[in-house]
């Protein structure tokens, strides 16, 4: 994590081996501590430690804020509006849903709801319209979180796009209802970097930027254990050799679709599907047949290197 001089924060989301997420730089905490129930939250997630880092800051500046007042100190309100950058699978709307609990339950937030939307839910037909249709979506997102996908989207169509009128009002409630309403907005990072030169009074906007990394082969392989248990399954020895070399062999692509964990979610599915019909042609199994995923039921090698 990075600080600019104008106060903003960058932030390199799951790109770091186990030696530099235990580094002295990152804070530890006992099973006593008062960032216990941000670590379950996030239990689930997969790598993603300056994230969480981040939601522990955000938690203790609250906490001593209330400190602070309590001993008549002056106390500021934290700007949370957010920009992701990452490609497909990486987490970004998972990670937004969770952030809009997450805030509720700090009293961030009154309603702790979350809305997506894209491009066609805020710009509109005619002159007029995309400013009220962007007016009324801000309105039912308040005291939630409002993330937009592909936000690039929304500066495609140049000068004389309505798009433009969209981020316009976008900017001023931002600035107007910060104290109830986060704005997230995301997209590839290419596409997003380049929304930010093209609208140069926005990047300002966003006290945060997460960069959400391609995730490694490791992780990759830790999320399909974790989806294959939430299913209740297991990857056999041979189903883990299988998938792993197939994993290292498509991050090792230069292809710009990959899409991360929702393609490993694919595969487990698929192979849930394919086990299904395989112990459905055997006369008889036993529970350990219900529960193990084999080599054979994923079929990497043969399904996945044909698309």
């Amino acid at each position: 994590m990075s600080r600019k001089r104008d106060g903003q924060i960058n932030i390199v989301l799951q790109h770091q081996t186990r030696s530099q997420s235990e580094s002295k730089s990152q804070l530890h905490f006992t099973e006593n501590s008062p960032f216990k129930h941000i670590d379950l939250e996030f239990s689930s997630f997969v790598a993603m430690n300056k994230l969480k880092q981040t939601i522990k800051e955000i938690y203790a500046t609250i906490v001593i804020n209330q400190k602070r007042k309590e001993v008549g100190l002056a106390c500021t309100k934290q700007v949370l509006h957010m920009l992701f950058k990452g490609n497909p699978g990486t987490g970004k709307t998972t990670v937004a849903r969770k952030l809009a609990k997450i805030y509720f339950d700090m009293n961030l937030l009154s309603k702790g709801h979350f809305i997506e939307a894209e491009r066609a839910d805020l710009v509109g037909e005619y002159i007029g319209q995309t400013a009220q249709k962007t007016r009324a979506l801000i309105q039912k997102a308040m005291g939630g979180i409002l993330f937009i996908d592909e936000a690039y989207s929304l500066a495609r169509g140049g000068e004389k796009d309505f798009g433009k009128e969209a981020i316009d009002t976008l900017v001023k409630h931002m600035e107007d209802n910060h104290n109830d309403f986060v704005l997230i907005l995301a997209g590839y990072p290419y596409e997003m970097e380049r929304f930010l030169t093209l609208n140069p009074g926005l990047q300002s906007r966003f006290p945060f930027i997460l960069d959400f990394k391609d995730y490694e082969v490791d992780q990759l392989m830790d999320i399909a254990r974790q989806m294959a248990s939430e299913r209740e399954y297991e990857l056999t020895k041979e189903a883990e050799r299988e998938l792993r070399s197939h994993l290292l062999k498509k991050t090792q692509e230069t292809t710009r679709n990959f899409s991360n964990a929702r393609y490993v979610r694919n595969i487990i599915e698929h192979g849930i599907r394919m086990h299904a019909v395989r112990l459905l042609c055997k006369d008889n199994y036993v529970t350990e047949d219900l529960i193990k995923l084999t080599g054979q039921d994923l079929q990497v090698n043969h399904h996945y290197n044909q698309r």
